[in-house]
């Protein structure tokens, strides 16, 4: 019996389709009207050995949790629907700061999966708290925006959840799927904090301890929530770049030199990553001191034959291109004398 469980959950993997729990199974009548038709205009996968050869690891590994999540679901006797994604809203709290084309590579493979084999996995909503009728997303938001794209149903559970309990799957699906960048997790622990969440629910949904979560919530409360939107998910910039990030910010002048970055079209016509890399040059660049202009050594002409730098630890005069040998020779004649007189002056005093 389990080597034909095992069976069936192989050849609805590699065949496009999510196998269904033993007994569990839905049959034709408890379909509403709208998944008979999609089930009629589902188009033929492609044979298993086909299949099997054109799919990557990473699509491997992202049908075989679809699977589970589905089975799961269908175990625990609940029903996956089909829903007018107009009527479904997404959580009350954001946890993304992706932009699907441009910050999120995989969500435009994520729409071309789901025209090509369908929406093999259920996005989990529950009953519109405020509006009836409508639904709010506890996780599945890329999935929603797919589907959305493609004008096609949603699948999705229904479930009646607490608000912890949505914020709470929102984050084990976001663990188990595609990991928060450091600062969308700042924001997601920031967004809880400020509606009255408990910090333990905060720390469970985003499964880190109490000296992490303080972290975050510091790196979220230290970057204005405009640039961090501005800059995007930056997933190669982690806790110790936002950080700095976040102590330069702690002078006036640089929340200004931020706002003008962001402003250019360089800024503009980068990645999310080259976005933080571009603001912390330029912050990075302004918050060291500028070197001191040097002195200019003018003759009774008014002549500059040589310049006094004074930055740094080793004082130096720079003479003009060209200064003859001869003044040089005898300039460093005059000072050594100069010197030895100083010295003596000196013990004097």
């Amino acid at each position: 019996m389990a080597g034909n469980n095992r069976k069936n959950e192989l050849r609805a993997l590699f065949a496009g389709g999510a196998p269904a729990a033993p007994s569990e199974q839905t049959s034709p009548s408890e379909l509403t009207p709208v998944n008979r038709q999609t089930a009629a205009d589902a188009p033929r996968a492609a044979s298993g050995a086909v299949r099997a050869m054109g799919l990557s690891l990473g699509n491997i590994t992202r049908e075989a949790e679809e699977a589970r999540v589905l089975r799961e679901a269908l175990t625990q006797g609940e029903r996956v629907v089909a829903l007018d994604p107009i009527l479904v809203e997404a959580s009350f709290v954001e946890d993304r700061l992706t932009d699907g084309e441009v910050d999120d590579p995989d969500f435009l493979a994520l729409v071309e999966s789901i025209r090509e084999n369908g929406q093999q996995s259920p996005i989990l909503v529950r009953p519109h708290p405020e509006k009836h009728g409508h639904y709010q997303t506890a996780y599945g938001h890329r999935r929603l925006k797919a589907v959305r794209r493609l004008e096609f149903q949603v699948k999705a559970i229904v479930r009646p959840l607490s608000d912890d309990e949505l914020v709470l799957a929102q984050g084990k699906e976001n663990a188990e799927r595609r990991n928060l960048s450091f600062i969308e997790r700042a924001l997601f622990a920031a967004t809880l904090a400020a509606r009255g969440f408990d910090r333990k629910v905060i720390g469970d949904a985003l499964a880190v301890q109490k000296s992490e979560l303080s972290r975050l919530l510091q790196v979220a409360d230290s970057v204005p929530h405009h640039l961090v939107r501005a800059i995007g998910p930056a997933p190669k910039a982690g806790r110790e770049r936002w950080t700095a990030i976040a102590t330069l910010l702690e002078r006036e002048e640089a929340r200004g030199l931020a706002d003008e970055e962001v402003g250019s079209p360089q800024f503009r016509a980068a990645d999310t990553d080259q976005r933080f890399q571009l603001v912390f040059n330029r912050l990075s660049q302004s918050d060291k001191p500028e070197p001191e202009k040097p002195e200019e050594l003018r003759d009774e002409a008014g002549r500059v034959f040589a310049r006094l730098r004074l930055d740094g630890k080793a004082p130096r005069i720079e003479f003009l291109p060209g200064t003859h040998p001869a003044f040089l020779k005898e300039a460093v004649s005059m000072l050594a004398k100069w010197h030895a007189t100083f010295v003596e002056n000196q013990k004097s005093l």
